[in-house]
């Protein structure tokens, strides 16, 4: 089922979830049993994240170095097509422009479709590498030329001029930025740019994580009054440690309150900042869920304790 229908349907408040593959070589029955942990939630929806490939230089037994390309965490898609048919849950792959060609990207996009999976998330991504521009090879810069590219399939047209070509039938996600994109000169602009996705055929939208929902609220009502539709689902992510004050505005250009550092910062052992980190969300939940937010989504990765518990204190209002 698409996202789309999810929030649709849904008679009472969706949590969804985003998750992580594995490192290369690692073991996927750790994740299988986080996904099997979390099912007696219902979650209608669970993203996977995705990574282009990068350059990594690996010591060599000689001392020396080499220079290679890696994905760190490959299959993304075979564990869509394990939580789709394995668990029963709906996967949304996200799909990148940084470091695939459009030819890659298409070739993904009917893999996907052949495996009967129904949604996308569409993001420009972090380049890693850059992509050699060889003749008949194109890319895409910016996500809302993904989703264009996206949505000409969902009309049957290719890379290709094909003749009799069958058109894909994907919902398609976006991400959007409560505090703006650290890149974007102010919030009118990426509101814009969010406008300029919905118009080229994006279903609906999904936020970076915030922990001041002052920022989720007035973002909506700011882009409903530019004109945005589609739903805008909020994102959550649950702090578990000391070092995320730093480390998370640092990497996703957020801000985290003063009342919830200093929470952390008197925190003694991890369980004390598991606690506050779950009471925390466990608030802004309410806060999102009451004022009509058409879902709640958690950044949980591959850490399902504190979600769990979390869920624990929502049920009675879920």
């Amino acid at each position: 089922m698409k996202v789309t229908e999810h929030l649709d349907r849904a008679k009472n408040p969706l949590i969804s979830v985003e998750i992580i593959p594995p490192r290369r070589g690692r073991n996927i029955q750790k994740l299988h049993d986080a996904i099997e942990s979390i099912k007696p939630f219902n979650p209608p929806f669970v993203d996977v994240t995705s990574h282009a490939a990068e350059v990594v230089w690996e010591e060599m037994k000689d001392g020396t170095f080499q220079r290679r390309v890696k994905r760190k965490s490959p299959g993304t898609f075979g564990l869509c097509a394990a939580i789709k048919y394995k668990f029963g849950i709906d996967p949304v792959p996200h799909i990148l422009c940084a470091g695939f060609t459009r030819e890659e990207t298409e070739d993904a996009l009917i893999e996907l479709s052949y495996l009967g999976i129904e949604n996308l998330l569409a993001i420009r991504g972090d380049a890693k590498i850059k992509k050699d521009h060889r003749p008949g090879r194109t890319t895409n810069n910016y996500a809302s030329e993904l989703v264009a590219q996206i949505n000409n399939m969902n009309k049957g047209i290719y890379q290709d001029d094909l003749i009799d070509s069958t058109p894909s039938d994907f919902c398609v996600g976006v991400s959007f930025y409560p505090e703006k994109h650290f890149e974007a000169p102010n919030l009118s602009f990426d509101i814009e740019m969010l406008k300029q996705k919905e118009a080229l055929g994006a279903d609906y939208g999904v936020a970076q994580m915030f922990f001041d929902n002052r920022h989720y609220h007035d973002f909506v009502a700011r882009a409903r009054g530019e004109g945005v539709k589609m739903p805008l689902i909020p994102g959550i992510k649950i702090l578990t440690s000391k070092k995320h004050i730093q480390s998370i505005p640092r990497n996703f250009f957020v801000e985290i309150p003063e009342e919830l550092t200093a929470r952390m910062l008197k925190a003694e052992t991890r369980a004390d900042c598991i606690e506050v980190g779950v009471d925390w969300a466990y608030h802004q939940t309410l806060d999102l869920l009451d004022k009509g937010a058409p879902c709640v989504h958690f950044y949980i990765m591959q850490n399902t304790g504190p979600f769990i518990k979390l869920m624990d204190k929502l049920k009675k209002h879920l």
